[in-house]
């Protein structure tokens, strides 16, 4: 067992699947979602996102380098009678197939060099929802790493091949006591 997988599996030990939220992105722009088609949670976790997508009718395809979160997203699956084919994978060396997936959905994780092959998966007319944590910061939140934190509007450069839809990121603007701060979220679409 590698020492990332054991770093993560330690991390969502004591943490219960049924208590995780969805990410903002999707809550709020869930209405984007098509009605059926085949989805991708990467680098899971606990899977929130994947149990959302699953609602929402779409074939989901969930993986991440824990195999707790894992175990835990399988059995909170079946016990509110979803399918979803949740495995353990090391996102950052297996990506998903070129056009492959309706919707792609990557959350609290940053692995920039992976931006080309993450287009690829998607089919003409899929949609890439991201969210994750930003550099300019109100106050502590997320990786300590800048290299695992988002430069100010780097989303849209990252995925400049796609058609924006979405995308929010406040950084340190006006009242830092308002809003939704600290990350950044993009909603686009492969023309």
């Amino acid at each position: 067992m590698s020492e990332l997988q054991q770093k993560w599996d330690r991390r969502y030990r004591d943490q219960q699947t049924q208590l995780a939220e969805a990410a903002e992105v999707l809550q709020q722009n869930g209405h984007l979602l098509p009605a059926n088609g085949v989805a991708m949670d990467l680098a899971c976790g606990l899977g929130a996102n994947s149990l959302f997508l699953a609602k929402a009718g779409l074939s989901v395809i969930s993986r991440d380098i824990s195999p707790v979160a894992i175990n835990k997203l399988s059995a909170e699956a079946a016990a509110q009678g979803l399918d979803i084919d949740a495995r353990v994978a090391d996102v950052e060396r297996e990506f998903p197939e070129k056009h492959s997936l309706d919707v792609l959905v990557v959350t609290h994780f940053l692995a920039r060099e992976m931006a080309p092959a993450l287009m690829a998966a998607l089919r003409p007319g899929g949609l890439l929802f991201y969210q994750t944590y930003c550099r300019d910061k109100v106050f502590p939140q997320g990786p300590g790493n800048p290299d695992y934190l988002l430069a100010d509007n780097e989303l849209l450069s990252l995925f400049a091949g796609l058609n924006l839809r979405v995308f929010r990121e406040e950084s340190l603007l006006g009242a830092h006591n308002q809003g939704w701060r600290n990350q950044a979220m993009l909603v686009a679409e492969k023309p």
